[in-house]
């Protein structure tokens, strides 16, 4: 009879919930009643629990003294440090009884549970009522405090944090230690599969979709696929056809900022990725990919028809053409066609007169960037293309070409 009596004693009158000690159940009579006896010194934040309190005042001393043996990152508890080794193992304990989703947190696990059951969350200081704190600039409503004052942070503009190197401000903590990194070239993330490494896991993440091939957000009009939700809203600009990034130069306009940006590096000539081989530069990171397998001979794309292999996929998907015959590209003016998009786009230079690449010398302008490559070789006298047999030299492959026909092989192939 004691045990069903210290049992009833131990009850919880709000809500139910049993305790095998008393002082656990005054400790959690707390949470019902917003009682909050432990006072920080410092700030005079207030804590329902002594271990709440000495963990908050870790806060102000800075001390954190669990850190990462893989990549060094500290933390305040030992809770956290155990949550951030999972982004280098990638466990995944808390699963989703209903989808199967998986998490390597119970905090993201009950967040995600909410989805199913429409729940919203409760606030631990009320009994019963759902505290929110809305937004009056905005409206948006949030569920806890701090995150209303973060979010205030947007309207407000306050970038509180600092980068000692830069210069560069953050409204958030994490994002300055994440920035950091870009100085320090710390890269802790470190893919299994190909030992590419990363400064942040959610790179990690999106890279992991390069091998397991997951694309998990999908256009609604034609049913493609993408692995970044950027990806989507770019796609979805080809069912709009709204190109809302013009270039100041030419007026050409993009669906992204980042292709404009690429595409305004024909302009500036800016090249900054190098190759560590041989010197040569690139606009862009994707070109200095696709120049490596030059030096690798490395070629992953193969044509079915003639077996003729390739460094790029559009590379081949062009190729295909050749058997196919296929020249989607149309002239609006003329209505020649063309296999390749950028060959319509120097077409149509032949109608508007648009000449965007200019020598920097002699300021002659020329509407592709290979004529501008070839006039270069006037100032500069280069002269890349040597004949095997005399060792003459030639300013175009094709002066090489017709130097062959012409001295030694005595090929005819224009036929009257």
């Amino acid at each position: 009879m004691e045990t069903h009596t210290k049992k009833n004693n131990n009850s919880c009158k709000i809500c139910g919930y049993v305790f095998s000690q008393n002082s656990n159940l005054k400790r959690h009579m707390r949470r019902h009643t917003g009682e909050k006896r432990f006072s920080c010194e410092i700030c005079k934040k207030s804590f329902s629990e002594n271990h709440s309190l000495k963990r908050h005042k870790l806060t102000h001393t800075g001390d954190k003294c669990y850190s990462c043996q893989i990549c060094g990152y500290a933390f305040l508890t030992n809770a956290h440090l155990k949550r951030h080794i999972r982004t280098h193992t990638g466990e995944k304990p808390f699963s989703c009884i209903i989808c199967g989703f998986s998490c390597s947190a119970s905090s993201n696990l009950k967040k995600h549970i909410r989805l199913h059951t429409g729940e919203k969350p409760l606030s631990h200081h009320s009994n019963s009522k759902e505290k929110s704190f809305p937004c009056k600039l905005c409206g948006k409503v949030f569920s806890w405090s701090h995150n209303l004052k973060r979010h205030l942070q947007i309207h407000s503009g306050e970038k509180p944090y600092s980068c000692q190197v830069c210069g560069s401000a953050f409204a958030r903590d994490s994002s300055l230690k994440l920035h950091m990194r870009t100085h320090t070239g710390e890269k802790p993330y470190i893919c299994d599969v190909c030992d590419s490494e990363f400064s942040c896991a959610s790179s990690l993440k999106l890279h992991m979709r390069t091998h397991t091939g997951e694309k998990p957000y999908s256009c609604k009009l034609c049913r493609s696929s993408f692995a970044r939700n950027s990806g989507l809203k770019s796609h979805m600009l080809t069912h709009t056809g709204e190109k809302p990034h013009f270039c100041d130069v030419c007026g050409f306009s993009f669906v992204n900022t980042s292709n404009l940006k690429n595409h305004l590096r024909t302009h500036t000539g800016e090249k900054p990725y190098s190759c560590e081989v041989c010197g040569s530069s690139f606009s862009e990171s994707s070109g200095l990919k696709i120049h490596m397998r030059t030096h690798t001979g490395q070629k992953p794309y193969s044509c079915e028809v003639c077996s003729s292999a390739f460094s790029h996929s559009s590379s081949l998907k062009e190729h295909m053409r050749t058997h196919t015959g296929e020249k989607p590209y149309f002239c609006v003016e003329c209505k020649s066609s063309f296999a390749r998009n950028s060959t319509l786009r120097e077409h149509m230079r032949t109608h508007n007169g648009e000449r965007p690449y200019s020598c920097k010398i002699c300021g002659s302008a020329f509407s592709t960037n290979s004529s501008l490559t070839r006039h270069i070789r006037i100032h500069t006298g280069e002269k890349p293309y040597s004949c095997k047999v005399c060792c003459s030299v030639f300013t175009e492959n094709s002066s090489l070409r017709k130097h062959m026909r012409k001295r030694h092989s005595g090929e005819k192939p224009f036929i009257c």
